[in-house]
């Protein structure tokens, strides 16, 4: 059996560019597995911190502290926006967010919460950069192999016309330097597409924290902030 690399050297011209093409796609798919790796390999521990300081008092910890303490987690931003809409709202420095609550009513608790909605769509659109690379490639890399494939063979054929010979062993060597383009797109396909599928499992996880979040930081604003 031929090594890869003995094919490699047989293959013609355009196997050759959809190697390239697909080294390319399998290269960057990687790099981004990577990132999204050591990216949420951090977001876990992080987000458990953070909501343990969150929880730690009755009243609201302050930002910047949180951000120190817990900041490689989506959440710490999500505060920030609650933080800062619930500040403005409350005006006055003995009302605001890191004082002891005095009788007063938050004006619109709703408000609040859609400024960390929104917040908490955008970390989900941060989280999502370059996910439909991994897509992409996990869906196109089968068919580009396929047509380095379909073109070898039929590059095979040709010349085993040329040749006039009808045996196999004239054929089989063209099949199978052409057979390495799929195995090429596979070998590119499969891990982006595993990727893909854990990572939007991972951020899908994350969103939803971020909206329960949301609604707790709600529900105590309006607990520490009532009439």
């Amino acid at each position: 059996m031929a090594s890869p690399f003995a094919l490699l050297e047989q293959t013609g011209w355009v196997a050759r560019v959809v190697l390239g093409i697909l080294l390319v796609l399998s290269l960057f798919s990687w790099a981004i597995i990577f990132q999204k790796s050591r990216l949420f390999g951090q977001i876990e521990p992080q987000t458990r911190k953070f909501l343990q300081m969150f929880r730690s008092g009755r009243g609201l910890p302050d930002p910047n502290t949180l951000r120190a303490g817990a900041g490689g987690t989506p959440l710490v931003v999500v505060y920030q926006a609650g933080y800062r809409e619930l500040e403005a709202q409350l005006g006055s420095p003995n009302n605001r967010p890191g004082a002891t609550p005095t009788p007063t009513k938050v004006r619109n608790a709703h408000a609040v919460g859609v400024e960390m909605q929104v917040a908490a769509g955008e970390e989900v659109r941060r989280l999502e950069k370059w996910m439909p690379w991994l897509a992409t490639t996990g869906s196109v890399s089968p068919f580009i192999g396929l047509f380095g494939t379909v073109w070898g063979v039929m590059d095979a054929f040709s010349g085993l016309g040329d040749a006039g010979s009808a045996s196999l062993r004239a054929v089989a060597p063209g099949i199978a330097e052409a057979l390495i383009t799929t195995a090429a797109g596979l070998f590119a396909a499969i891990p982006a597409v595993i990727a893909y599928n854990y990572y939007v499992g991972n951020i899908r996880s994350v969103a939803a924290r971020m909206d329960s979040f949301a609604s707790e930081f709600v529900a105590k604003i309006e607990t520490l902030y009532s009439a």
